[in-house]
């Protein structure tokens, strides 16, 4: 299928934190989808509604009408991981919000494509404890799915997901390559030409933890991210607030010659 209008809603792995465009911000696994997608289709046009630091909730609420104004035929809907690490969260919550999304969105005939979680155990041994939400959550995202025929990146069964080159150093956001991956992936399950389940595959030359190593990167992401977050938690202050997406309308992902890129 060839997509004309493509919309991403989310949170801050939608808006590319820790994929740098080069220019100052933020590019992404969705700017990385849309440039594939109009390598078959140049005309499409491409809008990204999401902001860094919001909830499911937030997600369908202030970015939901907005995506569905656009009248997209594709829409990627990536949201759950600000809920998965409050003490509040609920995975019967997420789902709700989730399934609601999905319902309005392939209601309009849209192509709608989200992912489920990886085993963030693997990523570090401080979210052991997140096993069990991951899992309820997932769970969750694929009944819903499946209900309203979306489809689904699965990351969880894959090692590589959890390789500590695919992330950020915050363990938060996925590292370009990272973001490179999820692109991929999301275009294997839209059977986009040239996709393929390479983005699976475990990279080469993995490392060996070793327990001092483990510890030194354990205490360093102690204190620089999971510090400050709390700090912020503490102070109810999120990362998106007063911000605003970063491409609100549709507009084309190649632009003609004529128009600034």
């Amino acid at each position: 299928m060839v997509y004309a209008r493509y919309v991403a809603i989310g949170d801050s792995q939608t808006e590319g934190i820790g994929d740098p465009d080069g220019n100052g911000g933020w590019r992404g696994f969705a700017d990385r989808l849309a440039a594939h997608l109009a390598t078959v289709a140049p005309d499409l046009r491409y809008a990204n509604l999401a902001v860094r630091g919001k909830l499911t909730r937030q997600v369908r609420e202030e970015q939901l009408d907005a995506a569905l104004a656009l009248r997209p035929d594709l829409v990627t809907v990536v949201a759950g991981m600000n809920d998965l690490v409050r003490p509040s969260f609920s995975a019967e919550t997420v789902v709700s919000n989730l399934d609601g999304m999905f319902a309005e969105l392939t209601a309009t005939g849209a192509r709608v494509a989200s992912l489920t979680f990886p085993d963030l155990a693997r990523l570090s041994p401080i979210m052991r404890p997140l096993r069990h939400r991951v899992l309820d959550l997932n769970a969750g995202i694929r009944t819903s799915a499946a209900r309203h025929g979306v489809v689904v990146v699965e990351t969880f069964g894959y090692s590589v997901t959890t390789d500590p080159r695919l992330w950020s150093p915050d363990r938060i956001h996925a590292s370009p390559l990272g973001h490179a991956r999820i692109a991929a992936a999301f275009a294997e399950v839209l059977a986009l030409p040239g996709s393929d389940n390479s983005w699976s595959r475990p990279l080469p030359g993995a490392r060996t933890a070793t327990v001092v190593r483990t510890v030194t990167e354990e205490l360093r992401w102690l204190t620089s991210s999971a510090a400050p977050w709390l700090y912020r938690r503490v102070r109810r202050r999120s990362t998106g607030d007063r911000r605003t997406p970063k491409r609100p309308t549709l507009v084309p992902v190649n632009p003609p010659a004529s128009e600034p890129a």
